[in-house]
């Protein structure tokens, strides 16, 4: 049940929309490149195309979109940005963090970016600063990753039991130093002890979740990554076979058959990422646009899921929770 609303916010294949044969001028090519694969992005995708089209562009009559996915493999990025910023795009999109935003400024000074990435821009030095970007980019900053301090204490609040907890991140994410970090940081002098695993391919997924069983962790938080997004389906499966109680970054994983989430919605940021895409075709400069930020985010619970483990929800978690899936 939804109990309130949510910030209006926002990104995420190869293929290029079709041109209508009979058009009469050339349209603009926006290139599109993600760490992630087109049929789990699918959603941000649609987001995309729907601010794109509040602003008056819709693509295969006045605009086209060129997609490019890395399907989790980071090292694919660099050559992929290249070979977009070599097709005379009028806008390339960096979508899915850190490491997609690197490879696309590396590419190119001049064609104008837009981003969404789930960690710090500034810290990281994509922007000089959120008002004023400076440059050729712009974007969305969705501060996922600045979340698991937060996915930790909901952690906590649902099992005070719990002596040790296992976070889930992946090594080949730049982003994935600040969500260790911060959990770090967050189970200082509680006396919880912190079990970081890398996974970066679906079989690390599955190493990750027996070394959870064999340390005997008592709950796993799913670090923000685009990979663990398109494998959402098994790292649900793997909670469930043993029996683990999971926090994820995204409201999908929660739909699908996880226990809970925290964070923003994607697809309201990406929405709101294609309308910076309208404005700057229509002529606006990125450097004149602000990067965006979420202001309100949402928890969600699955109490099926809760049930299954056998775990009561505290009346003080479900006072704050924005939707329980019955």
């Amino acid at each position: 049940m939804r109990r309130r609303d949510f910030v209006k916010f926002v990104g995420g294949a190869v293929a290029t929309w079709p041109i209508t044969a009979h058009a009469q001028q050339p349209v603009p090519t926006i290139g599109f490149l993600s760490s992630g694969a087109e049929r789990a992005f699918a959603p941000n995708v649609a987001g995309f195309v729907r601010g794109l089209q509040e602003i008056g562009y819709s693509p295969g009559q006045n605009v086209a979109i060129t997609y490019r996915w890395a399907d989790g493999q980071y090292d694919r990025l660099p050559a992929m940005a290249a070979e977009l910023a070599g097709l005379r795009i009028a806008i390339l999109v960096a979508s899915g963090g850190t490491a997609v935003v690197r490879a696309a400024k590396a590419a190119t000074a001049t064609i104008p970016i837009i981003f969404a990435t789930a960690d710090d821009p500034v810290a990281n030095g994509i922007v000089a600063s959120l008002n004023r970007p400076g440059e050729n980019i712009t974007g969305v900053a969705l501060l996922s990753t600045e979340l698991v301090a937060k996915r930790l204490g909901l952690l906590r609040e649902l099992m005070p039991q719990a002596k040790s907890i296992a976070l889930i991140v992946n090594a080949d994410n730049p982003e994935s130093a600040t969500v260790t970090r911060d959990a770090l940081k967050a189970v200082e002098g509680g006396g919880v002890k912190l079990l970081v695993l890398n996974a970066k391919a679906e079989r690390d997924i599955d190493l990750a979740f027996k070394s959870i069983e064999e340390n005997h962790a008592d709950a796993v938080i799913i670090g923000t990554d685009p990979l663990y997004y398109i494998r959402r389906d098994q790292l649900i499966a793997l909670a469930a076979r043993y029996a683990v109680p999971a926090v994820y970054f995204l409201r999908d994983f929660v739909m699908a058959g996880g226990l809970m989430s925290y964070g923003t919605s994607f697809a309201d940021a990406y929405r709101e990422l294609g309308a910076y895409a309208g404005r700057i075709l229509k002529g606006e400069k990125p450097a004149d646009l602000p990067v965006l930020q979420p202001t309100k985010f949402e928890l969600v619970i699955n109490a099926r899921t809760a049930n299954a483990l056998s775990l009561a929800i505290p009346s003080g978690v479900l006072a704050i929770a924005d939707e329980v899936v019955e």
